[in-house]
């Protein structure tokens, strides 16, 4: 143990002198393990400083202390400013998803409000940031509040939100049932000018923004002089939207003046981890509300949350005018932090640590609320972790079950066979490890062979010899079968032929198409007096119920879709899917004209005119 110890201290005394020969330049740190693994990255405006400080026999918390135990070697990266090092770090991080490090999320992970580029654009969810010449607000904490708030705005200024195509579709139908239920300003009636649109859509992008009392100050102006000019139909409907802005303004906490714009941030800290979280606060209000967690061994420090920062605002254009922080961060990351959001608003963002007043109480809010965020997270852990040791030992397992896989199948008639496959981990859907299988060998509807095939090509991954498969390679805990003991006994054969061995067990439904056992080799498993053993159960059956339909039923329209344009003469299975491809979907090729058509790869003169002559049939068949 003696000799052990020396070699650590020989090691680290070695690490320092490295690190003190680094310069005092901007840069990257990489901390690798014995084994070559990148365990932490870093980044510093002081390389020198900052690097040597890990190796100095001072006092450091205790995952800083075992990370710093582990390190073997390390490397640096040299930057030209604190940006790029901020950058840099954020992608190395995202490449190694080391350790000690927080896990980023990807923009994907939070939706925006997305107003679509166009003469009469729409407010949409998305789901990403593109370069698309769109307008993006937020990123929201989840869908539910998107919608929301689009439901409210397109309410509020009677937005198109129907699927019609516009201009190009003014006048074409009747106007749809937005317009009559008064939810819609009647684009498609003629009832507004493109320039009237325009007006609508700066108001409720100024909302959108935060800036609710402008608008509404002048809507209140713009209401009198309808009145005074007694044209009060006009004046009705200013009225209206005011009110449904007061309606907004009710979901929304005042927390300061109208004429504030901050973002506010609190962190909480326990033994099982950290939470920040971000206040966003718009027009004096509280919007929205998002949460960061960090997982139990992340080294949890203020070089941390300006990483955090730096992922989320770079994903945003949605950038306060100020920023509190509830947190006193290092030297090194306060200026790190300041230099970032001056990058991305284009001019000087205050950063404060307020010691008292009203911005330390919204400092205290926040931190409240990641500290409510940590307990609720607690709670969902430690039920998860008890439905998954009672299913253990329900189920004679050797070991509680963290990664559960499940499986489902689901064909339309004989045709589009499809198997989902979804994860759970630590009681939480892994989405990102979902697959779905395209049943190939299998004809009709035979569920057994569909799953045969499906496990088949699953568990070659978990072969001796096979190759990379990313989470394929993970051998997991226990797999859910969607059906009983035949579905149970096609995968034993499986398993027994293939020389792998996962525990599987049946998930049986009542008549009532409710779960009611599970399915083991030895028999049936009763699981209705075990509540949290079979609300876990019912969540996993249901999601890989829905998820295998969804992409079923994807698969269907798909061909449905082709199999529409292989009516039309000269147009088989390949021109068919080159068309849809081009479009994008079969409403677009509906309304493309010849020459659009004729644009297509493949696509003759001729043909496009085939197409057009079809459609114009079917449309006037419907008249």
């Amino acid at each position: 143990m003696e000799m052990k110890a020396e070699k650590s201290d020989e090691r680290r005394e070695e690490l320092l002198r490295q690190a003190l020969e680094l310069p005092m330049t901007p840069g990257v740190y990489i901390m690798h393990d014995s084994s070559d693994r990148v365990i932490y990255v870093g980044k510093s405006r002081h390389l020198h400083d900052r690097v040597s400080q890990y190796f100095k026999p001072t006092e450091k918390n205790v995952k800083t202390a075992r990370m710093v135990a582990s390190v073997f070697w390390f490397e640096v990266i040299h930057c030209d400013t604190e940006i790029e090092a901020l950058t840099l770090e954020n992608t190395l991080i995202k490449q190694y998803t080391p350790r000690y490090n927080i896990k980023l999320k990807d923009a994907k992970s939070y939706p925006y409000i997305k107003l679509t580029s166009g003469r009469y654009p729409k407010l949409i969810m998305s789901r990403k940031r593109l370069d698309d010449g769109a307008v993006y607000f937020g990123p929201y904490s989840g869908t539910a509040t998107v919608f929301s708030v689009i439901s409210l705005v397109n309410k509020a200024f009677g937005l198109v939100s129907c699927r019609r195509k516009f201009p190009s579709d003014i006048g074409k139908e009747r106007p749809c049932l937005y317009y009559q239920m008064g939810q819609c300003c009647g684009v498609c009636a003629g009832k507004v000018t493109e320039s009237e649109y325009a007006e609508l859509i700066d108001s409720a992008s100024e909302v959108l923004r935060g800036n609710t009392s402008k608008v509404r100050k002048k809507l209140e102006a713009q209401m009198l002089e309808y009145a005074e000019a007694e044209q009060y139909e006009a004046a009705a409907k200013c009225r209206d939207t005011i009110s449904a802005l007061e309606k907004l303004a009710e979901k929304q906490k005042v927390v300061a003046s109208p004429d504030t714009d901050q973002d506010v941030i609190g962190v909480y800290s326990d033994e099982l981890g950290t939470v920040m979280c971000l206040l966003r606060i718009r027009g004096g209000a509280l919007n929205d509300k998002l949460e960061f967690p960090m997982g139990i061994e992340t080294i949890a420090d203020s070089q941390a949350f300006v990483s955090l920062l730096f992922d989320h605002y770079r994903s945003t254009e949605d950038v306060p005018a100020r920023l509190l922080l509830g947190f006193e961060p290092a030297e090194d990351d306060f200026s790190s932090l300041s230099a970032l959001l001056a990058e991305f608003a284009g001019k000087k963002v205050p950063v404060l640590v307020p010691e008292r007043g009203d911005n330390k109480k919204l400092c205290l809010l926040a931190s409240e609320n990641a500290r409510q965020a940590a307990l609720r997270m607690k709670r969902d852990t430690e039920r998860a972790g008890n439905a998954a040791v009672r299913l253990a030992e329900l189920l004679g397992l050797e070991v509680v079950p963290e990664r559960i896989e499940a499986y489902d199948i689901s064909n339309f008639g004989s045709e589009h066979i499809t198997a989902g496959m979804i994860v759970s981990e630590n009681g939480k859907f892994s989405k990102k490890d979902y697959r779905v299988f395209s049943v190939k060998t299998t004809h009709g509807a035979d569920d057994y062979g569909a799953l045969r095939e499906t496990l088949e090509r699953r568990f070659s991954y978990l072969l001796p010899d096979a190759p990379a498969g990313g989470s394929f390679g993970i051998v997991p805990d226990l797999i859910l079968l969607d059906g009983g003991a035949q579905h149970l006994a096609v995968a034993e054969d499986v398993m027994d032929k293939m020389g792998v061995y996962v525990p599987c067990v049946g998930m049986v439904k009542d008549d009532f198409h409710k779960t009611r056992a599970l399915v083991t080799s030895d028999g049936e498993v009763s699981i209705a007096k075990e509540r949290e053993v079979y609300v876990l159960i019912y969540k996993i059956q249901e999601e890989v119920h829905r998820f295998t339909v969804s992409k079923m039923s994807a698969a269907k329209q798909k061909t449905v879709r082709t199999s529409v344009l292989e009516k039309i003469e000269g147009i088989g299975p390949a021109k068919a899917k080159a068309i849809l491809y081009h479009f994008g979907g079969l409403a677009k090729v509906k309304t493309a004209s010849s020459e659009e058509l004729s644009k297509v790869r493949g696509i003759s003169r001729t043909n496009a005119e085939h197409i057009r002559e079809y459609f114009d049939r079917l449309s006037e068949s419907k008249k």
